[in-house]
C-alpha cells in the first residue's frame, strides 16, 4: 500500500526516535520506498529542522533542539505561550463546553485555567492537559481516548471520538506547528491531524493559538483551513499585510496592537 508523504516522513521519525540513527539503506528497507526519494525526504525533514542530515543516513537533533519532541516545544517560547494563555481566556464563558487539544500552547492555558473560580467542561486529546485540569474541582474534565504517543503527550487516532457525540462543543483552542493565511493550520504527525481534522469538525468555534514564531510558516499536512479558523490569538502585533488577509479570510485576531508595543 502506497504511504502518503507525511505518514512516510513520520515513519522516519518514529525509526530516528527508535534508533537516534538511521541510514538511507536501513529506511528503504523498513519503509520500501527507493533511496532516492528518502534522500529527498531526508533534506526535506533536515530544512524543517527535525533531523541533522549525515553521509549516507541521518541523526536525530539533540532533545533540546528537537521541534518533534513535546518537552523541547513545551519550553520553547514559554513567555509568549503565557501571554497568549491570559488573551485566550479573554474568550471563555462561565459553563460553556471547551476543548483544547495537546499542544504545548493549550497545555498552558489549562495552567491558567487551573486556577479560575469557573464551571466548565474541558475536553482534551493532551495527557498533560488533563492532569493538569483535574486539580480544579470547578472543572468537569473529559479525555478523549485513543492511543498515547509515543515521546509525546498527546492521543492519536480516531478510536475515542464517539465521545463528542455527547458534548456540545462552544469553542476548540488548537495550535499547530505552522499557521499561515494561504493553508491555515499546519502540523507534522499525520495521526495527530487526522485527529485533531475530526475535532475541528466537530466545533462551533475554533480559535488558532499559535507563538509569532510559527505566524508565516506551514508543515506537512493541513487540519485547519483559513475557513475553518474563526480567531487568531498571538503574543505579537501582526504586520498590516497579515492582518488586512486574515481580515479578509474573515478571521479575527487578538493580538497586542502595534502602540502598546514599547
Amino acid at each position: 500500500m502506497k504511504m502518503f508523504v507525511s505518514e512516510r516522513r513520520n515513519k522516519i521519525m518514529q525509526l530516528l526516535n527508535e534508533k537516534k540513527r538511521v541510514t538511507v539503506k536501513e529506511l528503504s528497507s523498513h519503509i520500501g520506498v527507493s533511496e532516492a526519494t528518502l534522500r529527498a525526504d531526508l533534506n526535506k525533514m533536515e530544512t524543517d529542522g527535525l533531523l541533522t542530515r549525515t553521509h549516507g543516513g541521518a541523526t536525530l537533533k539533540e532533545e533540546s533542539d528537537n521541534e518533534t519532541s513535546f518537552t523541547a516545544r513545551e519550553k520553547k517560547n514559554k513567555e509568549q505561550k503565557t501571554v497568549i494563555a491570559d488573551r485566550a481566556f479573554e474568550l471563555i464563558e462561565e459553563k460553556q463546553c471547551i476543548l483544547l487539544d495537546a499542544s504545548s500552547t493549550a497545555l498552558e492555558l489549562a495552567r491558567y485555567l487551573k486556577t479560575q473560580p469557573m464551571r466548565l467542561t474541558v475536553v482534551t486529546s493532551g495527557v498533560l492537559t488533563a492532569l493538569e485540569l483535574k486539580e480544579n474541582p470547578d472543572l468537569t474534565v473529559i479525555m478523549i481516548g485513543g492511543v498515547v504517543t509515543n515521546r509525546s503527550s498527546s492521543i492519536e487516532g480516531t478510536l475515542g471520538l464517539d465521545i463528542l457525540d455527547h458534548v456540545n462543543i462552544d469553542m476548540m483552542f488548537t495550535s499547530g506547528n505552522g499557521f499561515s493565511v494561504d493553508k491555515g493550520l499546519t502540523d507534522f504527525n499525520l495521526y495527530e491531524v487526522e485527529l485533531k481534522k475530526q475535532l475541528v469538525k466537530r466545533s462551533n468555534k475554533l480559535v488558532a493559538i499559535v507563538d509569532s514564531s510559527k505566524i508565516g510558516t506551514t508543515s506537512s499536512a493541513v487540519f485547519a483551513t483559513p475557513n475553518e479558523i474563526d480567531m487568531l490569538v498571538t503574543d505579537k502585533p501582526l504586520d498590516d499585510q497579515s492582518s488586512k488577509q486574515l481580515s479578509e479570510n474573515q478571521i479575527d485576531v487578538l493580538a497586542p496592537s502595534l502602540t502598546s508595543q514599547k
